[in-house]
């Protein structure tokens, strides 16, 4: 608890001194180059006063790590951004290279996921060709081929891009990761984008668990000029290992809107069905931010989530035992162990801090949060499997360059 406290106490005395700071005017940006080589280091820690002798926040991903530092991501990015003349074709690519204890549940099956046993480990996040083409509308078409992230959810494997630290049941357990094969997304109108794709599966690329092809697709509206915006996304396909029948479905509709200038509101609907194992999950999660100036952001998060079969939500302890399930092998470690037939509410209150930085830093974000998790239902799946509930106060930092 007393290592709480200071955390808690060195952001109370950071955001005060932040405060006294006043917003100076600057010249406009200049325009973005076309190829860009960028890349930021995440690392944090998740704490809870109940040390489990497991060393698991159950239910967790990329924070599951109990009262132990974590270096989560050293990314870095080369990409060549798309930016289409009217009418004509164009090309780009990205390759996003990651070390990190986040990659040991982010693997793609095939591609350095079996490079290492430490809980820091390499992956490689996308390696893509982008393609633009002119066609039937201005907006044309986009073609992605190779391995990308995939387009669901509200959160994302880029903590610059999320608000919080710890991550939604929806983001660990009811969306994939990535995706390879061929994603094509037609601009039909300014505020229409359909999305359509064949892939190798859920997190697969190089191997396949079943060697039967997936469908990744969805519908994006861009309304109210760029306010609100929906996207409905889906992942049909078989990934059971050995099994190339039976399918398993993760759907989500993410809504977001620009309430005001400060006021953000986003809204996730999850759905997921798995045929082989007879197995449902479904949850919403809501977040609300309020930005009170240009360095200082507050924010909640809300989420109910219902595993009815005790399929999807885990807690994996051995460092490669997400990949031994994804491949259909033997889990290793005995505190690897699900949380049964459960309901899961969780709510979570932060605050993002960004001090102004000197090159060639880009940005520093500072991310505290305080989370609170319980079982709704009769099963006790946190703390070494013994309570219904689960404290934790975790923080990071993202420094970008």
């Amino acid at each position: 608890m007393k290592l709480i406290f200071q955390l808690l106490s060195a952001t109370i005395l950071a955001t005060i001194a932040f405060a006294g700071e006043t917003e100076t005017s600057s010249p406009a940006p200049a325009p973005e180059p076309r190829f860009k080589i960028s890349g930021w280091i995440d690392s944090g820690i998740s704490l809870t006063p109940d040390s489990p002798s497991d060393h698991q926040n159950f239910g967790r991903i990329f924070d599951d790590r109990a009262n132990e530092p974590m270096l989560n991501q050293l990314v870095i990015n080369l990409e060549r951004a798309l930016a289409p003349e009217p009418g004509a074709f164009d090309w780009g690519f990205k390759l996003q290279f990651m070390y990190g204890s986040d990659a040991r549940t982010i693997h793609s099956l095939g591609l350095l996921d079996r490079t290492t046993d430490n809980i820091v480990q390499p992956d490689i996040v996308e390696a893509y060709l982008n393609l633009h083409f002119a066609a039937v509308t201005d907006g044309g078409l986009d073609v992605k081929l190779g391995k990308f992230v995939t387009l669901e959810g509200a959160e994302t494997i880029d903590p610059r891009t999320n608000f919080f630290y710890s991550h939604t049941y929806i983001f660990n357990f009811g969306i994939p990761f990535n995706h390879t094969g061929a994603l094509a997304t037609f601009h039909a109108a300014k505020w229409l984008d359909l999305y359509t794709g064949v892939t190798r599966g859920v997190n697969t690329s190089i191997d396949d668990n079943n060697d039967n092809p997936s469908f990744q697709g969805g519908v994006g509206l861009n309304l109210l000029d760029g306010k609100l915006t929906v996207l409905a996304s889906t992942s049909i396909g078989p990934e059971t290992p050995r099994n190339n029948h039976d399918q398993r479905y993760l759907s989500d509709i993410t809504t977001t809107w620009k309430i005001t200038d400060k006021l953000t509101s986003i809204t996730d609907l999850n759905y997921a069905l798995d045929e082989a194992g007879d197995a449902k999950a479904y949850g919403v999660a809501q977040y609300l931010t309020y930005s009170i100036n240009s360095w200082l952001t507050v924010g909640v998060r809300g989420e109910i989530f219902r595993d009815e079969q005790g399929f999807y939500v885990v807690s994996f302890a051995d460092n490669q035992d997400p990949m031994r399930a994804l491949r259909g092998d033997p889990t290793t470690d005995l505190r690897t162990v699900g949380g049964g037939k459960t309901t899961y509410g969780a709510i979570t209150a932060g605050v993002n801090i960004k001090p102004s930085m000197p090159k060639p830093i880009s940005s520093l974000t500072i991310r505290p949060e305080v989370r609170y998790d319980r079982a709704l239902t009769d099963t006790r799946p946190f703390n070494d499997s013994s309570d219904r509930d689960q404290f934790t106060v975790g923080i990071d930092a993202i420094l970008s360059f």
